[in-house]
């Protein structure tokens, strides 16, 4: 049995350490309408507790705070945790907490709504699923959310994913895709509900600079490949740009229910 500690390349929740500026700047946030979707089909209200589970830079937990809602963020990297603090440091209701989702250290039954925003796939799920279950009030929720990129809808999209596969470190590996919906019919206990929300990003190259070099998976300066990697990727801009910007294309994808067993 390997007993050695995961190296930070490898441990999840030190992975973007290095990557935090650009992850701020360029990833997606959440479209609107994730709300009014919580609030019709699971009774989210003004009332409602959150608790963001790798909450990161603050991204998801934004969403919820400007809706008035309390949340806690619980996010176990110290630089991810640090850039959260400063984009919500004018929320009153936010309380960020230094915790992994598998021991939070929140209260029991604290939470109407567990959240996990492009993090659900770091977390060990038999662990996190106790302290979901220890967390949760009865009769609440989890909805776990991923800004899903299209990798086919169109050519640059198609150049993008292959570029991915060619160039990044362990893309197959950590890759949200891999949780399908058998891995969370599996998690929840039963078929929870799943919904696709429409969103898009417009980059000029810089921002899809920054926006590659957020994803862990991304080689950074002096690792193998990420001159090449940064070679590839200015060709692929100046084939597809238009008016000096390319497009991005994302299934915002919903997942909400109840943990069953």
């Amino acid at each position: 049995m390997n007993t050695l500690s995961p190296t930070p390349e490898r441990d999840p929740t030190k992975r973007f350490s290095s990557r935090v500026e650009n992850y701020f700047r360029y990833r997606p946030g959440y479209p609107k309408e994730l709300l009014s979707l919580l609030k019709s089909e699971c009774g989210l209200t003004l009332q409602s507790v959150i608790a963001d589970l790798g909450s990161g830079t603050g991204k998801l937990a934004e969403l919820f705070l400007a809706n008035g809602n309390a949340v806690f963020g619980v996010e176990p990297n110290l630089e991810m945790r640090e850039a959260g603090e400063r984009l919500l440091k004018a929320f009153a209701n936010f309380t960020s907490i230094d915790a992994t989702a598998e021991a939070t250290t929140l209260h029991d039954a604290c939470a109407d709504f567990i959240t996990a925003g492009q993090a659900f796939h770091w977390f060990n799920r038999k662990s996190c699923r106790t302290e979901f279950t220890r967390i949760l009030k009865p009769g609440g929720w989890v909805v776990l959310v991923w800004n899903d990129r299209q990798t086919q809808s169109s050519r640059f999209l198609v150049e993008y994913e292959q570029l991915l596969k060619n160039c990044a470190t362990d893309y197959a590996k950590v890759d949200h895709k891999n949780i399908d919906d058998e891995v969370v019919r599996e998690f929840f206990g039963c078929a929870p509900v799943k919904k696709l929300l429409p969103s898009s990003q417009e980059f000029d190259y810089d921002g899809l600079k920054g926006r590659l070099l957020s994803s862990s998976y991304a080689p950074e300066q002096g690792q193998p490949h990420h001159v090449e990697m940064l070679r590839d990727l200015e060709k692929l801009f100046k084939k597809h740009q238009q008016s000096g910007r390319v497009q991005f294309i994302y299934d915002t994808v919903v997942y909400y229910g109840k943990l069953i067993g």
